[in-house]
């Protein structure tokens, strides 16, 4: 009689299927490959939303730059039409054939303490300027100042200048003089040249410019 072969409980797990059997007939193997599978699907999905987010960073970037180079362009455009309208305005209202215009200016290698200038044509005062440190440099260093814009008739007028200079209240001087300068049918240009003395004294020097 033959009797049916006997196999050890070793011998079985070692021909047995490679996908585990649970008791209720599903595959144990099956999970770890799902869970990998929707892994992948949410790095791929992750990728895709960095991807976006980057992509949306990019185009947000470009429009704030031009942006700014709009806000650029419209600020040029409308210090542009300022100088314009200011150059009009001047026109307007200082004619060429009454305009004078008085500049300022200190001789070269001058250290001269310049603190104020007062400026009268024909006995009225037009102008009265007080300098800060940093304009006082300015000036020494070669830079010009247009101390006054005004109208004046054709002929000849009389300028007078009075420069205060010290740099302290006990040490201020005054210092003045009176120049004659013609207005023709042209703008008159007049240049005032400040210079100090040895005695602290300020020199003044009238030319046409």
């Amino acid at each position: 009689m033959n009797h049916p072969s006997i196999h050890s409980r070793s011998a079985r797990h070692r021909t047995g299927p490679a996908i585990g059997i649970r008791r209720d007939g599903r595959h144990l193997g099956l999970c770890p490959l799902l869970a990998v599978a929707l892994l992948l699907s949410l790095g791929i999905a992750l990728r895709s939303d960095v991807a976006r987010a980057e992509a949306g960073a990019d185009e947000h970037a470009a429009a704030m730059k031009s942006l700014d180079e709009q806000v650029q362009e419209i600020k040029s455009e409308v210090l542009a039409i300022g100088a314009e309208l200011s150059n009009l305005e001047e026109r307007l209202l200082y004619p060429s054939n009454s305009q004078v215009a008085v500049f300022v200016s200190i001789g070269e290698g001058e250290t001269l303490e310049l603190d104020s200038i007062r400026l009268s044509i024909d006995g009225e005062l037009v102008t009265q300027y007080v300098y800060s440190w940093k304009e006082l440099e300015a000036l020494r260093r070669g830079g010009v100042q247009r101390l006054h814009t005004g109208n004046v008739t054709t002929g000849e007028h009389r300028l007078e200048v009075v420069v205060a200079s010290g740099s302290g209240r006990n040490e201020r001087k005054e210092s003045s003089h009176s120049f004659v300068f013609e207005k023709r049918v042209e703008p008159a240009l007049v240049g005032i040249e400040l210079g100090g003395r040895a005695a602290g004294d300020a020199s003044i020097s009238l030319g046409s410019w």
